[in-house]
């Protein structure tokens, strides 16, 4: 094992992937200078121009060339800067790139990975800080990942990397200095298993990206006052692992889902409803939802906290939920 940060990992899962298969390639903006992040640093000058390949300011550009690169067999990895960015090539990726196999009988695919910073770091305001993961799991043809850890950067980027279909892979961008252990092996983390982040009894507690973090925080303080609870990382919302989730509930009786992303519409709405329907019978209380509010996220530093879901509300959720 070797210990390295969340920006690390994914640059060594692509160093690796571009390695082992010529046909991977990367584009975007700012990828020869190292990528907004860092984490493009110095793989340029090992795979040079044409396959660290800087783009003009054009995201509809660079994934409609992508989408055409991806057709003809190549492998590209599409730099969106910010996910909020991306929304400007949301045609070419979500009526030609997710459609294009089937619309076509299956006679081609889109091996491409969509790789998108999220959520709220450092007073980006409402156009840079949005968490819009529960959009792409609504639209047949595309995976959706949501790595929380270094090691899940590492494993999980080098399986959307080798996948036939388009690959929507979300990093958290205040997850980037974020250190932990990856394996040295050649691992691959397949998609649609979660992780168990920590054995409980008492709650079930599901999430993903950097919110994991923030639930795992809040179930050590739980635990210093008795309560039991599991934290599931979900890692990949599409497929997202059902059974684990199902079977955790079987154990405890309850559920809370916890995502940094508005409530509304959000992928906790998923979980939640396929947990009623599937595990009524085992239920001691409702399931519950904890998200942001359905407000634009504030420059401002008092009034970006005021949209964050913190430890504190998980605790004062998780006990009021034990409590009824």
């Amino acid at each position: 094992m070797t210990v390295m940060s969340y920006a690390a990992a994914g640059r060594q899962a692509l160093a690796e992937e571009m390695r082992r298969d010529p046909l991977v390639w990367a584009v975007g903006e700012d990828l020869g200078r190292g990528g907004v992040f860092g984490q493009y640093q110095g793989l340029q000058e090992e795979f040079g121009a044409e396959r660290i390949s800087d783009a003009p300011i054009s995201e509809s550009a660079i994934m409609g060339a992508c989408v055409g690169a991806a057709m003809a067999g190549t492998r590209p990895v599409v730099e969106m800067r910010f996910a909020d960015f991306a929304l400007c090539a949301i045609d070419e990726l979500v009526n030609q790139a997710a459609k294009a196999r089937y619309m076509l009988g299956g006679q081609i695919r889109v091996p491409m990975v969509i790789r998108e910073p999220m959520g709220m770091w450092r007073s980006s305001a409402a156009q840079h800080s949005q968490s819009l993961e529960s959009w792409y799991t609504h639209i047949p043809g595309l995976a959706v990942a949501v790595p929380s850890t270094p090691a899940d950067n590492l494993g999980l980027l080098k399986t959307a990397i080798r996948s036939d279909d388009p690959v929507v892979y979300l990093e958290h961008k205040n997850s980037w200095g974020l250190e932990g252990e990856v394996p040295d092996a050649d691992v691959l983390i397949p998609f649609g298993s979660a992780r168990l982040h920590r054995e409980g009894s008492d709650l079930t507690l599901v999430s993903w990206s950097a919110q994991v973090h923030v639930a795992a925080a809040a179930a050590e303080t739980l635990a210093a006052s008795g309560t039991s609870v599991e934290v599931i990382d979900l890692r990949t919302l599409w497929p997202w692992d059902r059974d684990a989730v199902l079977a955790s509930v079987d154990k405890t009786g309850r559920l809370l889902v916890t995502h940094e992303s508005v409530a509304v519409g959000g992928f906790g709405a998923e979980v939640c409803a396929t947990v009623a329907e599937h595990s009524h019978g085992v239920l001691k209380g409702p399931v519950r939802r904890l998200a942001a509010p359905r407000i634009p996220i504030s420059y401002a530093p008092p009034l970006e906290d005021q949209v964050r879901v913190t430890a504190e509300m998980i605790v004062s959720t998780v006990t009021d939920m034990l409590r009824g």
